[in-house]
C-alpha cells in the first residue's frame, strides 16, 4: 500500500513538513441548541483552529431502543442506556448546511463523521471536503467501503482497534482506490490517563501503513496533545466546548477555549522547535580560556589550580591545552584575569 504522504483539506496541506492540523471536536458540546453550535465553531476559529468537526447521527442510526443488559452505557456515562445517551448527545441534521456557512465566513473547515450509509449520502449532498471515521466504526468495512467511494480525504481514528484490525481496514480504503488517508492514535477513555496514551505508537503507525498520523486525545488539559508534536503528530484532535460550566455528554474531557489556543500555539512551537538534524559546519568560539588566576610574574612557572585555571570567557589558549602549558615559564608578565596567550610562554 503506498498512501500519499501528504494531502490536502481546503486546500490546507497535512502531512510530514506540515504545520500540525488541529480539529476541534464539536460532538455532543452544541447541548441541542443551535446558537451554542455556532458559537462553538467562532470560538475553535478565534482560537486558531484548522477545522470543526461534527457528528452526523441519531439515536437509531446507531442502536436500538432497548434496556437489555449489552445497551447500557459504561464507563464515564454509567447509569444510562446507549439509545438515551446517543438522543440526547445527537445533533439535528438540518443544521449542517448552516454551520457550514457559518464555517465558511470564520475561515475555518467543517467536516463531519458518518455513522451509517444514509449520513454519508446526507454530508454527500452538502460536500463535506473530508471524513472522519470514529474508532468503534474501524471495524464496520461495509460502512467504510460507503465511505471510500466519496474519494473524500479519510482521517481514521484507531480506538481499541488491534494493529490487525487497523490493516485490514487500512487494505479496504487503499481497495477502495483511497490514498488520502490520516491515522490518529486515539485512547478510547473518557477522559484518558496519560499514562495509557502511548506517544510512541505514533511513530510506529507512520512507519506501518506510511501514512500522515496524528493523536485523537481525550487527555485533561493540553500538554499530551502539543507533546504528541515531538513524537511525530501531524494531526491534532480535541473535543472542545465553549465553557467548562456547560454540562454535555462530552464536557467533562473537552477543552476550553484557552486550553484549544494553548494547543494550537503549543503544537506549531514544537512544530518549529523540531526542526532538522543540524549541527555547526565550523567550529563556534570557544567559550572558555586558560585563565590567569593571579598576577605571574615573567620566568615564573604556570601552574594549574596555582595561577592559572580554565574559566570563562573564550578568547584565549583552549582548555584542551592544559597539560602543554602546565610548568612552562611566562615570558613577560601576566596581570591578574588575563586570558593565556602562546606568546606568553617561554
Amino acid at each position: 500500500m503506498h498512501f500519499n504522504q501528504t494531502f490536502k483539506i481546503d486546500n490546507r496541506e497535512i502531512g510530514p513538513g506540515c504545520k500540525p492540523y488541529i480539529i476541534a471536536e464539536m460532538s455532543a458540546n452544541h447541548g441541542n441548541n443551535l446558537q451554542n453550535a455556532i458559537n462553538i465553531i467562532k470560538a475553535a476559529a478565534k482560537a486558531g483552529a484548522d477545522a470543526i468537526k461534527i457528528q452526523t447521527y441519531t439515536a437509531d442510526t446507531l442502536t436500538l431502543n432497548s434496556t437489555q443488559e449489552p445497551y447500557k452505557a459504561k464507563g464515564a456515562w454509567e447509569g444510562t442506556y446507549l439509545y438515551d445517551l446517543y438522543k440526547d448527545a445527537s445533533m439535528p441534521w438540518e443544521w449542517t448546511e448552516e454551520l457550514q456557512k457559518i464555517a465558511k465566513e470564520e475561515g475555518i473547515t467543517l467536516f463531519s463523521s458518518p455513522f451509517d450509509f444514509s449520513s454519508v449520502d446526507f454530508l454527500e449532498k452538502l460536500d463535506m471536503p473530508a471524513y472522519k471515521i470514529a474508532s468503534p466504526e474501524i471495524i464496520d468495512l461495509p460502512l467504510i467501503k460507503r465511505i471510500a467511494q466519496t474519494k473524500k480525504p479519510i482521517i481514521l481514528s484507531t480506538g481499541k482497534a488491534t494493529l490487525a484490525q487497523i490493516a485490514e481496514t487500512c487494505s479496504t480504503l487503499y481497495s477502495e482506490g483511497v490514498r488520502e488517508l490520516a491515522i490518529l492514535k486515539c485512547t478510547s477513555e473518557y477522559p484518558a490517563s496519560p499514562k495509557d496514551i502511548n506517544l510512541k505508537t505514533i511513530a510506529h503507525l507512520q512507519e506501518t501503513f506510511k501514512t500522515p498520523v496524528g493523536l485523537s486525545d481525550h487527555t485533561l488539559g493540553s500538554a499530551v496533545p502539543i507533546a504528541s508534536v515531538a513524537a511525530g503528530a501531524h494531526i491534532i484532535e480535541k473535543h472542545f466546548l465553549l465553557d467548562s460550566k456547560i454540562e454535555t455528554a462530552d464536557s467533562f474531557f473537552s477543552a476550553t477555549p484557552k486550553e484549544l489556543k494553548e494547543i494550537v500555539e503549543g503544537s506549531k512551537m514544537v512544530f518549529d522547535a523540531m526542526g532538522d538534524i543540524s549541527y555547526p559546519i565550523e567550529p563556534l568560539p570557544a567559550q572558555r580560556s586558560l585563565i590567569a588566576i593571579k598576577e605571574i610574574k615573567k620566568s615564573q612557572q604556570l601552574q594549574e589550580g596555582i595561577n592559572f585555571k580554565s574559566l570563562r570567557p573564550g578568547g584565549g589558549i583552549e582548555p584542551k591545552y592544559k597539560s602543554l602549558v602546565e610548568g612552562r615559564l611566562a615570558a613577560k608578565d601576566i596581570a591578574f584575569g588575563t586570558l593565556l596567550e602562546w606568546s606568553m610562554l617561554a
